[in-house]
C-alpha cells in the first residue's frame, strides 16, 4: 500500500478509536502505560490532562512516548502503535479545539489552569489492518 493510502488507513482507526495507551518512562527509568481519551486532527493527535499528573513531568525529562490503539471493545479491529515525541502545551488555541463535555469530569473548562494538552508529533506509525494488511509510516526528514 502506498504511504497516501496507508496514512488514510491510519486517520480512520484514530476515528473509530476514541481511547488508547499511552507509555512512557517513569523515573528509574521504568516504563508506565495509562489509557487516555484521544483526539487528532489528521495524524497530529493529542492528548487532554491535568498538569499534575506523573505523566506530564515524565514528558518534560523525556518527551519520547508510544499511543497504542485498536483492538479493543468498541474500536476498530485495526491496531496502530504510533512512537512520538510529545509537547505539553497550555495553548489556549489547542486547548479550546481538544475541548470537549466529556472532559467536564476532570476539569471546569477550557480556561482551567490544570488542563492541558500533551501534543504528539509521531515519528513512526505501524499500522496492521483488520484483515493483515500492514504498513510502516515515517515521518519524513
Amino acid at each position: 500500500m502506498d504511504n497516501q493510502e496507508l496514512e488514510k488507513k491510519i486517520i480512520k482507526a484514530l476515528d473509530d478509536n476514541k481511547y488508547g495507551s499511552l507509555g512512557t518512562i517513569e523515573f528509574g527509568n521504568k516504563p508506565k502505560v495509562r489509557y487516555m481519551a484521544v483526539f487528532h486532527d489528521g495524524l497530529k493527535i493529542y492528548l487532554a490532562t491535568n498538569h499534575k499528573t506523573h505523566k506530564v513531568v515524565e514528558l518534560k525529562e523525556n518527551p519520547n512516548a508510544c499511543l497504542l490503539l485498536g483492538f479493543e471493545a468498541g474500536g476498530s479491529k485495526d491496531l496502530v502503535e504510533i512512537e512520538a515525541t510529545v509537547d505539553v502545551t497550555k495553548d489556549e488555541g489547542l486547548r479550546s479545539k481538544v475541548w470537549s463535555k466529556e472532559l467536564e469530569k476532570w476539569f471546569e473548562g477550557p480556561e482551567d489552569p490544570d488542563y492541558v494538552i500533551l501534543e504528539l508529533s509521531p515519528t513512526r506509525i505501524e499500522y496492521t489492518g483488520k484483515d493483515k494488511e500492514h504498513g510502516v509510516w515515517e515521518k519524513k526528514a
